[in-house]
C-alpha cells in the first residue's frame, strides 16, 4: 500500500510533480497547473492553490517598473499628472474568468493585476454625464452629448470635440500595496419558489485588499488646456470615490485620494461591535491530515475574520424578507427587495442603498481552539456601518426607503448577531472549543432611537413601534394594503419544515430569567434537558428541528433566533405553532415570571 505522504493530495495538474512556482509567476499561471476538476479534493485543492497564489507570487519588481512607465508617460512635458488612490476595502474589476470559473481580477498580458485605461475612462466620462444631468437640468441623452468637449464625440458638430482630449493610462498597483487576495462570496438563502432556501455554496475567487493605484492622465497632442485636465481627473476622482468594478453597493470598489474619507449621501450611520463568533472572509489552507477511521485525507480550514459590508448587507436583506415575507405576496417581496438591494434574476438591476463600513477591524481575534486558547479573551469586531443612497435611488422614494432601512436595522440588531454565530447571543464554555459560541451584535449610538427600555414588556411597545414603522413604508413603497394584523399563512409549518416568515406561524418573544452554565436565560431554556431527543446511538441530543442540525453537507438552520439584550433576550421562532417549536414557546411562557414575559410578535 502507498504510504500516507505519497497520496497527500496535491493542487497541482500532475501529482507526482513537486512543483516550485518561480516566484515572479502571476496567479494566472498557479490557475493554468492546477488540479484536474475531477479531483477527489476539489474544493480544498482549489483553495491551497489560490493561497499559494497569494502567499508566494512576487510581482514587486514589475510592478515597479510599470509604475515608473507610468510617471515617465504622464508627466513627460509637464502635459500631464499621476495621484494615488488607495481602496477602502477590496476591489473587484475586470469580471474574468478562470478554470471552474473563478472571478479574477482584470490582469494584463503579462497577468499583472490592473485598472484598464477604458474603465477609467468610462468611470470619468459617467461622472461627467451624472453632474451635467443634475447641474443643467439634462437627460441622459443630452448630457451624453454635452461631455463631448472634454471626452470626444464622433457625431459632435465641432470637429475638434470629436476626439478625446485626456489620455488613460492603465493603473497598476504600488508594488507595496498590491492587496492580492483569497476572496469568499456565498448566497447562503435563495428563492424556491415560493419559500426561501437555505443553500450555502462558498465560492472562493482573488479580488485586491486594499490596494494602492497610481493613476496617470495626460493631455492629448491636439489640446494644451490644462483646466480641462483638471476638470476631468476632477470627475475621476469622484467617480472612484463612488465605487469602480462590481459589487459597488456592497462595499467594494471605492478609491480614495490621499487626505479624503468616504463621502456619500447618507440614510444611517451607526458604529457597532460584535462579539463571539466573528464574521469571516474565508477559510484559509493549513494542511493535510490522514483520517485513519475513514481512511482519507481531510483538511480543517482556519476562519479568518474579517469586517465585510457584504455580511452586514446580507443580514439586512434576509430580515427584510423575513417581515415582509409576512405581509406580501412571495412576487411583491421578491421586487422590492430587488429594488432595494439589488439583484441579478429575473434581470440585473442596481439596488437603491449602498452598504459601506468605516474604519472595520479586528479588535481581538477567537481564541485558539486548544487548551491554550481556553483562556483567551472573546473575539470582538467593531465599525460603523453607513447605508447610503445609491445613483439609481429617485427623490420620490427617497424618505420611505430611508424610514424602512432605518427601522429594518434596528429589529435586525436587536434579533440576532451576524456571521456564523448569528443566530444564537455569545456565551462562553469550557468542555470543548470553539471556547465562544454565537455572536452579540451591539449599536453604539445614544440616540434615544437607539435606547433600549428596561422591561420586556417596554420592548414589547417598542418593536412593534419599529415594525409598524417598517410597514408603513413598506406599503408607501409597494403600494399594496398591508395589515399586521391580518398576516400570510405561507406554506403550513411541520414539525421537520418551516418558513423563515414574520407570519401567522412566527412568534417573538422578549423575556428574561437566570442564566445557566454562562447561557442566558432563553438560551437555556432551549437547551434544556427536557427538550432534547434521543439520537440514533440512543443518546440525548439537541432536537434539529429546533437547534438546528448538520448530516454531511445537509445542513438545517435553526428556526429559532436568540439574542441578548443584556436585561431580557429576544427569542424569535419560526414555525410556531408546530412540535418541538411550540413545545419551547410553552416552557418560556410557563417557567417566566409573567411580569418578565411578553410576546412581541404578533401584535395581537
Amino acid at each position: 500500500m502507498p504510504s500516507q505522504q505519497a497520496n497527500r493530495p496535491v493542487p497541482w495538474l500532475y501529482e507526482e510533480q513537486d512543483i516550485t512556482p518561480d516566484p515572479s509567476a502571476s496567479f494566472v499561471e498557479y490557475l493554468r497547473w492546477m488540479r484536474s476538476p475531477d479531483h477527489e479534493q476539489k474544493d480544498p485543492t482549489k483553495v491551497q492553490i489560490l493561497q499559494f497564489a497569494e502567499d508566494k507570487a512576487d510581482y514587486r519588481q514589475r510592478l515597479e517598473q510599470l509604475n515608473k512607465r507610468t510617471k515617465l508617460l504622464a508627466e513627460h512635458g509637464q502635459q500631464g499628472q499621476t495621484f494615488q488612490v488607495k481602496s477602502s476595502w477590496r476591489i473587484r474589476v475586470g469580471g474574468h474568468r478562470g478554470p471552474e470559473s473563478i472571478l479574477l481580477p482584470a490582469f494584463d498580458s503579462l497577468g499583472m493585476p490592473y485598472l484598464p485605461s477604458s474603465t477609467l475612462r468610462g468611470v470619468a466620462r459617467n461622472q461627467a454625464v451624472h453632474d451635467l444631468m443634475q447641474q443643467q437640468q439634462l437627460n441622459w441623452k443630452q448630457a451624453n452629448k454635452a461631455v463631448a468637449p472634454w471626452f470626444g464625440d464622433l457625431d459632435a458638430p465641432n470637429k475638434s470635440d470629436q476626439a478625446g482630449k485626456v489620455v488613460f493610462l492603465d493603473a497598476y498597483p504600488l508594488a507595496k500595496h498590491m492587496g492580492l487576495s483569497v476572496d469568499m462570496a456565498n448566497n447562503i438563502w435563495n428563492w424556491d419558489h415560493d419559500n426561501l432556501k437555505y443553500s450555502p455554496n462558498p465560492n472562493p475567487f482573488l479580488s485586491l485588499k486594499e490596494p494602492t493605484f497610481l493613476i496617470g492622465l495626460r493631455l492629448a497632442s491636439t489640446c494644451q488646456d490644462l483646466q480641462v485636465l483638471d476638470k476631468v481627473k476632477t470627475w475621476l476622482i469622484k467617480g472612484l470615490q463612488s465605487g469602480i468594478g462590481a459589487q459597488v453597493n456592497s462595499g467594494y470598489g471605492e478609491l480614495l485620494t490621499a487626505g479624503t474619507s468616504h463621502k456619500d449621501d447618507e440614510l444611517l450611520r451607526l458604529p457597532f461591535a460584535l462579539q463571539g463568533q466573528l464574521i469571516h472572509g474565508r477559510q484559509t489552507f493549513t494542511s493535510w491530515n490522514w483520517n485513519q477511521h475513514k481512511n482519507q485525507w481531510q483538511t480543517r480550514g482556519k476562519p479568518d475574520a474579517e469586517v465585510r459590508p457584504i455580511a452586514m448587507k446580507s443580514m439586512l436583506r434576509y430580515w427584510f424578507r423575513v417581515f415582509a415575507g409576512g405581509v406580501l405576496s412571495t412576487t411583491a417581496v421578491q421586487t422590492l427587495e430587488g429594488q432595494l438591494f439589488g439583484a441579478i434574476n429575473p434581470q440585473q438591476q442596481w439596488g437603491w442603498v449602498r452598504f459601506h463600513i468605516q474604519d472595520g477591524r479586528v479588535i481581538q481575534r477567537e481564541p485558539k481552539p486548544n487548551q491554550r486558547g481556553k483562556e483567551e479573551p472573546c473575539g470582538k469586531q467593531e465599525g460603523t456601518l453607513i447605508l447610503s443612497a445609491s445613483l439609481n435611488l429617485e427623490e420620490t422614494v427617497r424618505q420611505p426607503v430611508q424610514q424602512l432601512m432605518k427601522n429594518l436595522t434596528w429589529m435586525m440588531f436587536h434579533l440576532g448577531g451576524v456571521g456564523q454565530g448569528a443566530r444564537r447571543p455569545c456565551y462562553s464554555r469550557t468542555h470543548k472549543a470553539p471556547w465562544y459560541r454565537g455572536a452579540t451584535l451591539t449599536p453604539e449610538r445614544k440616540e434615544a432611537f437607539w435606547k433600549l427600555p428596561d422591561t420586556p414588556q417596554d420592548f414589547q411597545l417598542l418593536f412593534q413601534q419599529r415594525l409598524q414603522g417598517f410597514y408603513d413604508a413598506l406599503q408607501q413603497l409597494t403600494r399594496d394594503s398591508v395589515n399586521p394584523h391580518q398576516l400570510r399563512r405561507n406554506p403550513p409549518a411541520q414539525g421537520h419544515r418551516w418558513s423563515e416568515f414574520a407570519d401567522a406561524n412566527c412568534r417573538i418573544i422578549a423575556c428574561s430569567g437566570e442564566s445557566d452554565h454562562n447561557k442566558p436565560y432563553a438560551l437555556a431554556v432551549l437547551h434544556d434537558q427536557d427538550l432534547k431527543v434521543k439520537d440514533h446511538d440512543n443518546q440525548w441530543d439537541y432536537d434539529g428541528n429546533l437547534c438546528g442540525k448538520a448530516c454531511r453537507r445537509d445542513v438545517t438552520p435553526s428556526p429559532v433566533w436568540i439574542a441578548n439584550l443584556a436585561n431580557y433576550q429576544v427569542a424569535t421562532v419560526f414555525g410556531a405553532r408546530e412540535t418541538p417549536r411550540s413545545t419551547y414557546v410553552t416552557h418560556l411562557r410557563q417557567k417566566t415570571e409573567s411580569r418578565r414575559f411578553a410576546q412581541v410578535f404578533p401584535f395581537n
